[in-house]
């Protein structure tokens, strides 16, 4: 018996990790009680309306058989893929999930989120992620045409690109008080998140507590995933 946590796969027609992902959806994590994407499936997401693109239709297709094999799935907004909403999750037959997230796996409390809300040193990010979550602006955004929507992510793609380049790394990682001040929020539980590409297990010692953090990784080069069960949290390389 035991549980799977994936992020960050960045899902594009030119993404060799599709094929990856399909085999892993296949011979992987039919083994599993539950599989956890946790943001950041795709490498971005229009819409629910963009669902007959033909990369979706297969990952979806792939997910939804996963679900019916037994296997419990379970999706979480990223940063990439924040739009993603009731017509895909129907289409996977995957549960949606709010960020954060408070569980018990196996006896033990655990809260999973994707990550970004943790980097709170990259102010200029955490503007633009206020705006992005907007109920409004959302709606506004999915108002426009299909193509608008896309050529507006391509763009915006585009100028974080370089942002990243002009940016100090430390700013894009998590920061240590934001990470104390959601585990002590939520009781001390532990913490499995995404989102920085910076794959790792941390000790973290909060008002007396000592909590850890597994940060997923991506899958840029190969595919990586946690595997947690009654004795414990391990990664396992796909």
């Amino acid at each position: 018996m035991h549980t799977l946590f994936i992020s960050d796969l960045h899902l594009s027609p030119e993404q060799p990790a599709t094929d990856l992902f399909l085999d892993f959806a296949q011979h992987v994590a039919p083994e599993a009680e539950a599989l956890y994407i946790l943001g950041d499936l795709f490498e971005y997401w229009a819409g629910d309306d963009d669902l007959d693109e033909p990369l979706h239709q297969t990952v979806t297709s792939a997910l939804q058989q996963l679900a019916r094999s037994g296997t419990h799935v379970y999706l979480m907004h990223g940063n990439r893929d924040l739009l993603m909403d009731k017509a895909l999750e129907q289409a996977c037959e995957a549960t949606l999930l709010p960020d954060p997230t408070l569980i018990e796996l196996y006896g033990r409390p655990l809260l999973l989120t994707h990550g970004d809300l943790l980097c709170t040193d990259d102010h200029d990010y955490q503007t633009w992620r206020k705006q992005a979550h907007d109920p409004e602006f959302q709606h506004q955004f999915l108002a426009q045409p299909l193509e608008q929507r896309k050529a507006f992510i391509g763009e915006l793609r585009s100028r974080s690109q370089q942002e990243k380049r002009n940016k100090p790394e430390a700013i894009m990682d998590v920061n240590a008080e934001a990470v104390a001040a959601m585990l002590r929020k939520h009781g001390y539980p532990g913490m499995i998140h995404g989102h920085t590409h910076r794959p790792g297990h941390h000790r973290h010692y909060v008002d007396g507590h000592e909590c850890e953090r597994w940060v997923l990784s991506d899958w840029q080069r190969k595919g990586d995933a946690l595997l947690c069960d009654t004795r414990g949290c391990r990664r396992l390389s796909i």
